[in-house]
């Protein structure tokens, strides 16, 4: 018998990775490229708001931002419950969820960067190290937090009904 998909678990490790995601992608394009880290958000929002706003140049503009992250997030959630579900389903434990996660991430990177640059064309030039580790990492913390939250509400519900 699988377990039931964690609707809570799935948000909350969607946002969490989504942040992780973002904060590493930003944070090495700028140390390890010297690029500008408005880049990587840029990228995003010009799925929607047309390459207009793809860098260069790349400061920062609050509405791109805000599309940008509106997007990202969004995203992150779905996928957070496409992992979550396959986690129950599955009924990994910590270290498979973790395992499976970053095999997760790796898939989002190709599809990203390899599949979608037939309509997003501007995907192609960030392909690379970076992006293969921040999508691995996305995936190692969505893995890890849906499982550790899915753990949590398990243990609660079982003491509820142990009374």
């Amino acid at each position: 018998m699988h377990r039931s998909l964690d609707w809570k678990a799935a948000l909350w490790a969607g946002i969490a990775a989504g942040v992780v995601f973002m904060a590493l992608e930003m944070l090495l394009v700028m140390l390890v490229k010297g690029d500008s880290p408005w880049a990587p958000p840029r990228m995003i929002a010009a799925m929607v708001m047309g390459k207009d706003v793809l860098p260069p140049p790349a400061p920062f503009d609050g509405g791109v931002m805000a599309v940008a992250m509106m997007i990202h997030m969004v995203l992150s959630v779905v996928l957070g419950l496409v992992l979550g579900w396959l986690i129950s389903s599955w009924r990994l434990g910590m270290a498979t969820a973790i395992i499976a996660g970053t095999l997760f991430g790796l898939i989002i990177y190709f599809v990203n960067f390899y599949l979608f640059t037939g309509i997003w064309p501007w995907f192609a030039m960030a392909r690379g190290p970076i992006s293969i580790f921040a999508h691995a990492a996305f995936g190692f913390v969505l893995g890890w937090v849906y499982r550790a939250l899915e753990s949590r509400t398990e243990y609660l519900h079982r003491a509820d009904a142990e009374g």
